[in-house]
């Protein structure tokens, strides 16, 4: 693939998006990302350009994404909130592959998730096997990329597991903490995106890292390697729910939804797939032992150019 060909990263300031951006700078790409977040920081400075979704706008959304050979796609919500929901997301993401389409975008690399279906109850999982079929059908060479759990410096889960093992003289599982998942980190995503970009054939890639987990096996895991060893008891699935919500509103962020509880117990962040990562998890957390978790990592502060400590 020729250096001089422009590449559009969405979300190219916030987590996965930057590290793939990083790694197509790296290559000699042109860079251009789509942002809602233009408050935030260019980290890249005069390397990326940032234009805005323009989502209600198809001739301008198509004009930004016009000369671009691949468009790397990491855009996405966590939940329904009224600033945003699943359900604007999936329309959303849909005006985006065509807009791709009609700019002559040769290939897509979508970020999924592990275990989306269409029929699922779980609207996360739902909307995402709705993004997956839109995408499959936009006439638009595809790869999919399915990670389970995205840890790195930015991420949100491993660190505020950590932060609540430094400040809480007890950690609670869901139920027995038994249900499994398979972490990745975000650049050995970034570098499987990067890959991908460069294919031509249409794929579906389960990005898991090299390291199983059970939920309670990866709190007492983090807990040795930051040296906050705490016990961990099993609390209800409502009571737990209950707790992060009064924890939440200290910290004034959404810390767990139900669905994302039901996910985690019903094993969607598992699959029987050969990893595609490398990286530990274990390995780099020890390397990051002494900043894991010191701050918390504020879902909603992001979005909004706020963080809190």
């Amino acid at each position: 693939m020729a250096s001089s060909e422009t590449h559009v990263v969405t979300g190219a300031f916030g987590f996965s998006g930057k590290y793939i951006a990083q790694r197509l700078l790296d290559r000699g790409h042109r860079v251009r990302t789509l942002t809602n977040s233009a408050h935030r920081a260019n980290p890249f400075g005069e390397a990326v350009q940032a234009l805005p979704f323009h989502f209600g706008e198809p001739e301008k959304l198509t004009a930004a994404l016009e000369g671009a050979s691949a468009l790397y796609n990491t855009y996405w919500v966590r939940f329904n909130h009224e600033s945003f929901t699943h359900a604007k997301a999936v329309a959303n993401s849909r005006a985006l592959f065509s807009a791709a389409r009609d700019a002559g975008v040769r290939r897509i690399v979508h970020v999924s998730i592990t275990n989306p279906t269409r029929d699922s109850p779980l609207e996360y999982f739902r909307g995402k096997a709705e993004v997956e079929a839109a995408l499959e059908k936009s006439g638009v060479s595809y790869g999919i990329l399915r990670p389970a759990v995205l840890f790195g410096a930015e991420d949100i889960l491993i660190n505020n597991i950590a932060w609540m093992l430094r400040r809480l003289p007890v950690f609670g599982v869901f139920g027995n903490g038994e249900y499994r998942l398979q972490p990745i980190f975000v650049d050995d995503l970034a570098r499987l995106a990067v890959a991908q970009g460069e294919e031509h054939e249409d794929v579906v890639v389960d990005a898991i890292g090299p390291e199983t987990f059970t939920f309670r096996a990866l709190v007492a895991e983090i807990s040795r390697i930051i040296g906050k060893k705490r016990p961990i008891v099993r609390v209800p699935p409502a009571c737990g729910y209950l707790a992060a919500r009064i924890l939440g509103g200290i910290v004034g962020d959404v810390i767990l939804t139900r669905e994302e509880i039901q996910g985690l117990m019903a094993e969607l962040l598992y699959v029987d797939s050969p990893p595609a990562g490398t990286t530990k998890l274990t390995e780099w957390a020890a390397d990051h032992a002494a900043s894991l978790g010191v701050r918390y990592a504020s879902e909603l502060g992001r979005r909004s150019g706020l963080s809190r400590g």
